[in-house]
């Protein structure tokens, strides 16, 4: 079992998503926005759309236009609007205007993949079904030797078979925040990584260390 108390000690007091939102329809509709763009970005434009859309009937009714320009800055922000309203709909039709509270049911929304319901339902439900895997926890996980894999449903699995269940949740967060702050893609700061005598990574660049 590979150990994250060192990470847990570093970042204890970081949330599990930097994400802000007043309910579940807005944790969803954030998440989804997240996507290719970061956090503080999406939250300036849910500072402004949060307090006038609230519930999915809020955002089954947007003129796809409009929506498009209020969102325009987080980037591919045309399947995006589009994935969102078409998401509120479907929640509305299928699922009694309620988010749904299952992997299944979750990920047959438009634009919804097991990174962003594993996120809702972790968050929103208090569910642990899986690890969310985004880029920064596909990163490190290959650099600190805990996948071979690619493909995030794969790195998910591997993530799966060497964590207890219980700290599922945990991985996702602490992996991020260290991408964030010192396991950068293009340059890592492996002098400051807390994980350097134990990432294999770190060894191949400090082969005498």
């Amino acid at each position: 079992m590979w150990p994250i108390d060192e990470l847990r000690k570093t970042y204890a007091k970081q949330p599990y998503t930097a994400l802000t939102y007043s309910n579940n329809m807005q944790l969803l509709v954030a998440v989804m926005m997240s996507a290719q763009t970061t956090d503080k970005q999406v939250n300036k434009v849910c500072e402004k759309i949060f307090p006038k859309y609230k519930t999915p009937a809020d955002f089954a009714k947007l003129k796809l236009s409009s929506f498009e320009q209020e969102i325009r800055s987080t980037g591919f922000y045309k399947n995006k609007a589009k994935n969102v309203i078409n998401t509120a709909k479907k929640i509305i039709k299928d699922y009694d205007g309620k988010v749904p509270d299952t992997m299944a049911e979750l990920i047959t929304l438009p634009g919804v993949a097991r990174k962003t319901a594993n996120i809702v339902l972790s968050q929103g439900f208090g569910k642990t079904c899986g690890i969310a895997v985004d880029t920064h926890v596909g990163r490190l996980a290959q650099r600190l030797g805990l996948t071979k894999n690619e493909d995030p449903k794969k790195i998910e699995i591997d993530l799966m078979k060497r964590f207890e269940r219980k700290d599922w949740p945990d991985v996702t967060r602490l992996l991020i925040w260290h991408g964030r702050a010192i396991c950068y893609a293009r340059k890592p700061n492996c002098d400051g990584c807390v994980l350097n005598k134990k990432c294999p990574s770190a060894f191949k660049r400090f082969p005498n260390d």
